[in-house]
């Protein structure tokens, strides 16, 4: 039996995904221990078998508690945008260095990272693939920033830390706001700049497999649906219309997407929804 340790498990991806890795890691016999902060928001979690520990990620002592006797950690927790940048560097980076750290001295079998494709660069001219260099842009914020310098943290902790990086799209669904505020930037896109999206259940779907496919130690993985959204996509999924506008200076179709070669070939993954608009179909947004 391996317990499974999550952090972030009540936020936007966390609360999607633990009832999620509940039913698939019960069914082979393992459990899942979750580190909230707020152990209210938990309680239908704890209702459903989870072990809640209340504690703060950024704090060594709450950390040390969450980790003792796990087998596998699952780092979910992100600070987003909208929050202040020390609390983002805080999150993003600092407490996932030292989590890893630390899992990698109590000799765990899996750490297990997500991070974002806004730690891609611009300008290469096609797809983003696993193995292309850390340059998020500026103007894409700290949480880019903080993702791309959590992950190169953790890779400096070198053959200590059996790390498999989930690097995902932007996450929609079951609710999540994300596609409504999308149009926060969207409005100031032209028509057919597109977004790479992901659905929650595609990126649960995803981690899981991280967490129990073979021999994957020390490999990335891009996590992304089938089908981008074009800003008059975004519009539209939201019952609106896109104000049309032209782009300010060059544009760069690729910007912001990815290859998901990897995923499929090694991971065995595929996305249950392909598209945003086939999650619309299943009543799925």
């Amino acid at each position: 039996m391996v317990k499974i340790l999550v952090t972030g498990a009540t936020g936007a991806v966390g609360s999607r995904l633990v009832p999620r890795l509940v039913r698939w890691a019960g069914a082979d016999g393992s459990s899942v221990r979750v580190l909230v902060r707020d152990a209210a928001k938990a309680a239908a979690l704890a209702g459903a078998g989870v072990e809640v520990v209340v504690g703060d990620l950024c704090e060594e002592a709450d950390r040390a508690r969450a980790l003792a006797g796990a087998e596998v950690v699952l780092n979910v927790a992100a600070a987003l945008r909208g929050v202040p940048d020390e609390a983002a560097w805080a999150v993003n980076r600092d407490a996932a260095v030292a989590l890893g750290r630390e899992a990698a001295k109590a000799g765990v079998a899996r750490f297990v990272h997500t991070s974002t494709n806004l730690v891609y660069g611009r300008g290469l001219g096609r797809p983003a693939v696993e193995g292309d260099r850390l340059a998020p842009d500026p103007a894409w914020g700290v949480y880019a920033a903080s993702k791309a310098q959590a992950e190169s943290g953790l890779r400096a902790l070198g053959d200590e830390l059996p790390l498999v990086v989930a690097r995902l799209a932007f996450v929609y669904g079951q609710g999540d706001p994300h596609l409504e505020q999308s149009l926060r930037w969207a409005a100031n896109w032209p028509a057919h700049q597109r977004l790479a999206v992901v659905h929650h259940a595609d990126v649960a779907r995803a981690l899981w497999r991280a967490v129990v496919a073979p021999g994957i130690e020390g490999r990335t993985y891009n996590v992304g649906d089938d089908a981008p959204l074009t800003a008059w996509e975004l519009y539209a999924l939201n019952g609106q219309v896109h104000p049309g506008g032209s782009p300010q200076g060059p544009f760069d179709p690729w910007e912001g997407q990815v290859s998901t070669a990897a995923a499929r070939r090694e991971l065995g993954w595929r996305p249950l929804y392909p598209s945003a608009w086939a999650a619309a179909d299943a009543g799925a947004l």
